[in-house]
């Protein structure tokens, strides 16, 4: 009978040996997804960067570092990390035996005659793990634990390029209304050299002089909302910050900030390796594996191995009932039978989950191509811009000295003068709006390759 239980068990062993497999690790990564001509054997990357060596101003790093000591949202999961840890601990101590201790005494009287019992005595029992419950349970607390630190990463990746988008939003506000403000200047000296031929009799009429003041109240007017917006994109960092609404008055300069002129995307597999969201898809498929391999457990009995060790001086006075040892062991083989509906639905839901996981898998990859791609097709689309509007600015500015060198000196339309300020005052600030497109662009594309760190 013993023979014939053990082969069983043996038979129902190798029959589940497939739940003991690990979960295969995903590398595979289309290259296609990064765009042919941005992979490069190069595995030194912009993601390879520390944020430190991207980001150099000084005073984007002091808020940056505060950002990532206060943050809510960056504090909430490092908790969450912790709450991972203890669920994985959970699940290694679930491989040793449960353990208790029970002590007892009773008093009793009869006839005149007091017994007294006593009774000390401890107990354990043991779960063997033989198809593979316990031990897929570990490894997908794992995973989750894997699963946590990535989602950590990746919060702190968006915190840090929030923060250096909020500060470099600040940058290019602020040298919009440097901008505006020379502009105004100028336009106010117009105005008084307008009104100065109009006395003089320069041809000027009273509806040049009107225009060019209107066009100085409609800058004014764009100048308050300028500092509107400058103060509510301080209020939008001092969130990020986890604290009271501030004025930040330590910034650089728009004109000011360094960044690498050639910047490399790498390989696809050190994509895969840095971007946190996919590493964290990656995890939650892993522990997805694992769920199911613990349903495919259910269906297979469970061995228990359970005994007591006491010591006890009976039930009456210790003449008649000398203390001793009691010793109890018991071996049980539990086989699910009733059950077995549920454990069906059970790992019928498993394995949807585990679908659901490939697909948010195979979407964050997709998701990172794009994101890559964009990226990189911004980043050279501003600097082409750029490059072009500071040609525009230059032009500019020598047709508005011509224009007003003519009005003075000539007949020339006091409009044409309005006209070549206004459209400087225009491309000044597509030149501030590039650099600013230059530089998110930069942000973007190392959040996208998973830097951050």
């Amino acid at each position: 009978m013993k023979r014939a239980i053990l082969y069983i068990v043996l038979a129902i062993m190798l029959s589940g040996c497939s739940i003991y497999r690990k979960f295969p690790q995903t590398t595979e990564v289309d290259k296609k997804l990064f765009g042919e001509k941005y992979i490069t054997a190069d595995t030194t990357t912009i993601a390879s960067l520390s944020w430190r060596e991207l980001f150099q101003d000084r005073h984007l790093q002091q808020l940056i570092d505060t950002a990532l000591v206060r943050n809510t949202d960056l504090r909430t999961a490092y908790l969450r990390i912790e709450q991972a840890e203890a669920v994985l601990m959970n699940a290694r101590l679930s491989y040793l035996p449960s353990v208790g201790l029970t002590a007892e005494g009773t008093v009793g009287s009869s006839g005149g005659a007091t017994s007294k019992s006593y009774t000390l005595g401890g107990s354990a029992s043991w779960e063997i793990d033989i198809f593979g419950k316990t031990t897929n349970a570990k490894r997908g607390a794992q995973e989750a634990l894997k699963s946590s630190k990535a989602y950590a990463q990746a919060v702190q990746t968006n915190l840090v390029a929030t923060v250096a988008n909020g500060y470099y939003t600040l940058l290019m506000l602020d040298e919009q209304l440097r901008i505006s403000k020379q502009t105004l200047e100028s336009w106010q000296k117009s105005v008084r050299v307008l009104e100065s031929l109009k006395r003089g009799g320069g041809g000027v009429t009273d509806a040049a002089v009107l225009q060019a003041k209107a066009n100085c109240m409609a800058l004014e007017s764009e100048i308050l909302s300028i500092e509107k917006s400058i103060r509510e994109s301080e209020n939008v960092l001092c969130t990020l910050l986890a604290t009271t609404p501030i004025s930040i008055l330590q910034r650089g300069n728009l004109s000011d900030q360094q960044f690498p002129s050639e910047l490399s995307v790498g390989v696809p597999l050190q994509l895969l390796a840095n971007r946190p969201d996919v590493r964290m898809a990656e995890y939650q498929l892993a522990q997805a594996f694992y769920a199911t391999n613990a349903a495919r457990a259910s269906f297979y009995p469970s061995i228990s191995l359970s005994g007591t060790l006491g010591w006890t001086n009976g039930a009456g006075g210790v003449e008649l009932n000398p203390a001793g040892w009691l010793l109890n062991a018991i071996g049980s083989l539990v086989q699910p039978l009733f059950n077995r509906g549920a454990n069906i639905a059970n790992l019928k839901i498993a394995k949807a989950e585990q679908e659901v996981a490939v697909l948010n898998f195979q979407q964050s990859l997709l998701n990172a191509g794009a994101e890559v791609n964009d990226a990189l097709t911004a980043l050279q689309t501003a600097r082409r811009k750029l490059d072009i509007d500071n040609t525009q600015v230059a032009t500019l500015q020598e047709a508005v000295r011509k224009t007003e060198l003519l009005m003075r000196h000539s007949s020339a339309n006091y409009l044409e003068v309005l006209t070549a300020q206004q459209t400087l005052l225009t491309a000044k600030q597509a030149v501030a709006q590039d650099r600013f497109d230059e530089i998110q662009s930069i942000i973007t594309l190392y959040h996208a390759l998973g830097g951050g760190k």
